[in-house]
């Protein structure tokens, strides 16, 4: 993790993907499956990440909440949502956010860089470009 992207951390508590985003590592990942086959895929794997909790699922809109606790005792919420793009090409993007004030040196930064890896791992055949 770079140095700016601390100081960022430092005021800004909270990260998230988009199609937009300057860094590479923080865009919207591209799966060729159903948007279906793919909520199958991500609610699985996300279940057996351990450390992290599944507060909420909701299947039709295609968004699962998540809560990670830190070693030094702060909550991390988290947002995936899955979305189709097409007929058989599903989205995934992730938004993090620390409760509490003050930033989180790139914490939730690192958390999404850490779940997309899982997932780019889990569906590495069906990985697409935007």
């Amino acid at each position: 993790m770079s140095f700016k992207r601390t100081l960022i951390g430092i005021i800004r508590s909270q990260e998230g993907t988009s199609d937009r985003a300057t860094d590479p590592k923080m865009k919207t990942r591209y799966y060729s499956l159903s948007r279906d086959k793919a909520w199958e895929e991500v609610s699985s794997t996300l279940k057996k990440i351990p450390g992290y909790k599944v507060l909420h699922e909701v299947p039709n809109v295609g968004e699962i909440i998540l809560e990670k606790r830190t070693k030094f005792g702060r909550t991390m919420d988290i947002t995936v949502s899955v979305l189709a793009v097409g007929p058989v090409k599903s989205a995934v993007d992730i938004y993090s956010a620390s409760r509490g004030s003050l930033g989180d040196l790139g914490a939730n930064y690192r958390t999404i860089l850490s779940l997309f890896t899982i997932l780019d791992k889990k569906l590495a055949s069906h990985k697409t470009t935007g």
